[in-house]
């Protein structure tokens, strides 16, 4: 396997390596789910994961900043995903592994060589819009690129928190949801705080979730930890679901 370790230590970096993942889950769908669960602990530029029988079981997580990559890394170690506990340790290099998944790696020697020809006409190449405003092409993809403007939430539509709100209980209301979110990535979400019952998502209600936990104390941990969480460009709203 292309990101064995042993016996070799790996710097601390931006991207963690994830093995031991379900691999009957879609790929789109894995890397949604990976993305709504690690995305709490810092900006990802990117989340990789191909469908070849070689990287099978395995993603990529590439956040904006290390310190981000160290905490997830601590926290999610173990945690079971989609029913088999992750395995994460930092990837050995970032240009590496993005490099070996799309076929077009070449040996550090070679490389060097390579770079020191093409590095000036690169530059000449690279946006200076998108270098300006701190954008890498090779992060352009579902995470890491601007919306079309016919899909930034219309103003109106915003969540408004009722002025008389709902009692403390052990149902919550999640509002301002991606229209594409679903209840296993709600789940997997949800589920880091114990002990969640229940998720259901209102078909005719796109955006809007209820989330069910055994008592008050819980849905409130949940509440607390999950306000304000950002899944994709959306930054969701957590309140007391009324009965």
């Amino acid at each position: 396997m292309a990101e064995s370790t042993q016996g070799e230590e790996i710097s601390p970096n931006m991207t963690l390596y994830i093995k031991n993942l379900n691999e009957k889950i879609k790929i789109d769908q894995l890397k949604k789910s990976l993305h709504a669960v690690f995305s709490q602990f810092g900006k990802i530029l990117d989340v990789l994961a191909f469908k070849t029988l070689k990287h099978k079981g395995q993603a990529w997580v590439i956040f904006e900043g290390g310190n981000s990559a160290t905490n997830a890394l601590r926290q999610m170690q173990g945690f079971p995903f989609y029913d088999k506990e992750m395995r994460i340790q930092y990837a050995k290099t970032k240009s590496d592994i993005l490099a070996k998944a799309d076929g077009t790696f070449v040996p550090r020697e070679k490389r060097k060589r390579h770079e020191e020809k093409g590095g000036k006409k690169r530059k000449e190449q690279l946006d200076p819009n998108q270098a300006a405003a701190g954008l890498n092409t090779a992060y352009a993809g579902a995470y890491g690129a601007t919306p079309p403007l016919s899909q930034i939430p219309y103003l109106g539509a915003r969540p408004i928190v009722p002025e008389a709100p709902a009692p403390p209980n052990n149902i919550l209301f999640v509002q301002n949801l991606p229209h594409d979110a679903t209840t296993m990535m709600l789940q997997m979400l949800f589920n880091q705080y114990p002990v969640l019952k229940d998720v259901r998502m209102v078909e005719t209600k796109p955006g809007i979730a209820f989330v069910e936990y055994e008592n008050q104390m819980q849905s409130t941990l949940a509440m607390q930890a999950l306000q304000g969480f950002k899944i994709q460009q959306n930054q969701i709203l957590v309140t007391y679901a009324k009965k």
